[in-house]
């Protein structure tokens, strides 16, 4: 079990435990360093360091994870250390909420053209206080039947280039690393892989301010790690990673602390850490 996380989502996004239990559960599993990334929002932060408090042997790094707009494959920018209550921050994530649930419901319209009839009222239910996202329609997909599992749904239906995906109104790859940077956070590029020409990404990416990339990551071969390792070095760029833990799927996801990250990566990120460490 690796003493360091990353990555990882609560119910403040599209995660099943709250902040709270995301902090209980890290000290149950024995970590030291952990990250709150939600998803476009960071609702989730303040409660998450107030239940950290009581336990002064874990750290938890105030986060961000912003989807971003791309023509093929999937680009997120995690940003740590972010001034969580900068004004212009919550606007723009505002927005993009906003945005999360002109898409959401879209999508039910057309599932419903497919067959697939899930309501707009229950998938807010699943959502709960967070912002929604693809997995809580998967979630209201296996509940009424029409799929097995959250992997079924997304391969099946919601995933990108199914017949109910939707794009939504994001930021550039650049515009969220520049955004991370104005509210003196520390941007690096989450799971490298989901593009198909990382280091041409990488090398635009850093000339906008990126510092660092997501090396260690659940399903990354051996042979993956060493491959971003090397593109970290070349580049002079930060290592970090995590498991990207939601909660939804058990059955097939990795659980916290479950990706081995070397905690010198940790200790290297917060020594680069712009604004005073919380707790």
């Amino acid at each position: 079990m690796s003493r360091v996380d990353l990555h990882i989502h609560s119910t403040a996004s599209d995660g099943a435990l709250s902040p709270e239990e995301v902090v209980g559960e890290s000290v149950r599993r024995g970590l030291s360093v952990i990250a709150l990334t939600d998803h476009d929002t960071v609702n989730g932060v303040a409660p998450a360091l107030a239940a950290a408090e009581a336990f002064p042997g874990l750290r938890v790094v105030p986060g961000v994870e912003l989807s971003t707009d791309v023509a093929q494959g999937e680009v997120h920018i995690l940003g740590y250390f972010i001034d969580y209550s900068d004004g212009e921050l919550l606007a723009r994530l505002g927005r993009m909420r906003n945005s999360r649930r002109e898409r959401a419901q879209e999508m039910i319209a057309r599932l419903g053209d497919l067959g697939v009839n899930i309501d707009w009222s229950r998938v807010q239910e699943i959502a709960g206080e967070g912002s929604v996202g693809r997995p809580h329609l998967a979630q209201a997909m296996v509940e009424g039947g029409y799929v097995g599992s959250l992997k079924e749904a997304f391969n099946s239906y919601i995933g990108r280039g199914g017949p109910a995906y939707v794009e939504r109104r994001k930021l550039t790859p650049a515009a969220a690393v520049e955004l991370i940077l104005r509210v003196r956070g520390l941007p690096v590029l989450a799971h490298p892989l989901t593009v198909a020409d990382p280091e041409t990404l990488v090398i635009e990416l850093k000339s906008a301010g990126l510092i660092g990339i997501e090396v260690y990551y659940k399903d990354y071969s051996a042979a993956d790690v060493g491959k971003l390792l090397s593109l970290a070095e070349s580049h002079q760029l930060a290592v970090t990673g995590g498991s990207d833990y939601h909660g939804l799927d058990t059955e097939s996801e990795a659980g916290i602390g479950s990706v081995e990250v070397p905690l010198s990566a940790a200790e290297h990120l917060m020594a680069l850490a712009p604004t005073p460490l919380p707790g």
